[in-house]
């Protein structure tokens, strides 16, 4: 009860701008703004030694090692770890609603949370197994260019802090996920998104998404 008392406040109190939870760090430093989650109670070295346990529980969606394999389940693999934590928490508290997790974050606390985020951000990506059209891989790299999405989600497309990695993910998954944004359609989720992906077509979307897919 305490802990779900503390995030509730923590994420009303200090909601920054596009719906990301703004750090005093971050502030301080003029860093990226994160969710960070609530200071772990009892051993760190007990609670690391827990994620893989916990973890597996997420591999019948997510894959082996978060190396998704089922359609529309995001891979969790080598994303960036403040990123994982601030998914993992706006979840479990209702704030990013996604119907297939709905329910089994409860109960897991934030020293959790933090131990699986960190997990899952030190497996190595799975490398994308569908053949690479040339003509739509080209288009995508001239959009994302166009878009600037190497500005927040690094040139290489692998992400930092609170911005995914994009790089490698599943295709229909990003293809989903930017539909949302572009729909106005994604919530808990960080609203600058809908802007940049406002006027793109489905091609567009597809031809973006199969290019960050095939990248490594």
């Amino acid at each position: 009860m305490k802990r779900a008392a503390w995030g509730l406040a923590a994420l009303i109190g200090a909601w920054g701008l596009g719906g990301v939870f703004v750090t005093e760090g971050a502030r301080a430093t003029g860093g990226a703004p994160a969710v960070t989650a609530a200071p772990a109670s009892g051993s760190t070295a007990t609670t690391a030694a827990a994620a893989p346990a916990r973890a597996a529980a997420c591999a019948a969606c997510h894959g082996a090692d978060g190396r998704s394999n089922l359609a529309l389940s995001p891979t969790l693999a080598a994303q960036p770890r403040v990123f994982l934590e601030n998914t993992l928490i706006l979840i479990r508290e209702g704030l990013r609603p996604v119907a297939a997790m709905k329910g089994l974050l409860d109960g897991v606390d934030d020293a959790e949370i933090i131990a699986l985020a960190d997990h899952f951000s030190r497996q190595p990506i799975k490398p994308e197994s569908t053949p690479r059209d040339d003509a739509a891989f080209e288009r995508g790299r001239t959009l994302a260019s166009r878009a600037l999405c190497g500005t927040c989600h690094l040139p290489n497309y692998a992400g930092q802090q609170q911005m995914p990695r994009l790089a490698g993910q599943r295709e229909d998954y990003l293809v989903h996920s930017m539909r949302e944004f572009r729909d106005n359609l994604a919530q808990g989720r960080d609203t600058q998104m809908n802007g940049v992906l406002r006027g793109f077509s489905d091609r567009d979307l597809g031809d973006l998404a199969h290019y960050f897919a095939q990248l490594r």
